[in-house]
């Protein structure tokens, strides 16, 4: 039976995965002072990050259109679908519309998955469903084991840069301010109902970070049998770090990194991480 992995650019690849997994990738769209971004395989990070750093307004993005979810939903009989959290994004209602006109256009099979998270964490979605095709599962035992699969999953990040919360006005600018001179890291993390919370407000890059590597082992369990994931915004050396950290303390089955494509570097910005497990 034929089937085919959907996301939207939230979901952060190596060329690797993207090799093995042959995601069809549907881009959001990212603006910056009037200059529109499009999350593609054409989109220049590094002019993204430049931009951001110049503005003094808040990012805006946009989500797919059905339309667009369309152009890939016609390319296999047999969809599996993964968006950003639909608390952050109006992306997995535009995923839904798509599948409900192309299904009384003709006979399929699609399921959408709000992943409940973003970035990395659509990544390792998308590779479950990947490895349960694989194993020759059913679709329904695919669907059931995956949405099994999100609700246990955990995503934590580290930013780096507080400059887009304050623009966004997500926290004040005077409470920004006193933050980042103090060297305040907050350790975000994603809610059951995929919102984002505060986990710890650490002080010091160094210091969050060990805590992050602590946080691992006091929310996850069996982690022999499950894939870690690293997302970075322009920092593969922490990335590296933080993943040589992890497997003294964790024997994880894997741990893989990639780099934030256009949506989660708009919201990571320069020398956040991303991780999920």
């Amino acid at each position: 039976m034929e089937y085919k992995i959907v996301a939207d650019s939230s979901c952060d690849l190596n060329q690797e995965l993207q090799n093995k997994l042959d995601i069809g990738l549907v881009p959001l769209k990212i603006d910056v002072e009037g200059h529109t971004f499009v999350d593609d395989h054409t989109m220049n990070v590094k002019k993204l990050l430049a931009e951001m750093k110049k503005s003094q307004n808040p990012i805006k993005t946009s989500s797919p259109s059905p339309g667009e979810f369309l152009v890939e939903y016609d390319k296999a009989d047999n969809i599996f679908v993964v968006t950003i959290s639909s608390a952050l994004s109006s992306t997995y209602s535009n995923a839904v519309l798509a599948k409900n006109i192309a299904l009384e256009k003709g006979n399929k099979f699609i399921h959408v998955f709000d992943s409940l998270s973003a970035s990395i964490g659509e990544t390792l979605v998308s590779i479950k469903i990947f490895d349960l095709i694989q194993k020759n599962y059913d679709r329904n035992d695919i669907v059931s084991k995956t949405e099994e699969y999100i609700k246990e999953m955990k995503t934590f990040f580290i930013l780096e840069s507080l400059d887009n919360l304050i623009k966004a006005g997500r926290i004040g600018k005077v409470i920004g301010q006193i933050a980042t001179k103090l060297s305040i890291k907050p350790v975000m993390g994603s809610n059951d109902d995929g919102t984002i919370r505060l986990v710890e407000k650490v002080r010091g890059s160094k210091r969050a970070f060990k805590r992050l590597v602590d946080i691992i082992g006091e929310q996850g369990d069996k982690v022999e049998d499950k894939i870690l994931g690293i997302a970075h915004c322009n920092a593969l050396d922490k990335a590296e770090k933080l993943k040589n950290e992890i497997q003294k303390k964790y024997n994880f089955k894997d741990i893989i990194i990639v780099e934030t494509a256009g949506l989660s570097t708009a919201y990571a910005d320069d020398g956040g991480i991303i991780l999920a497990f």
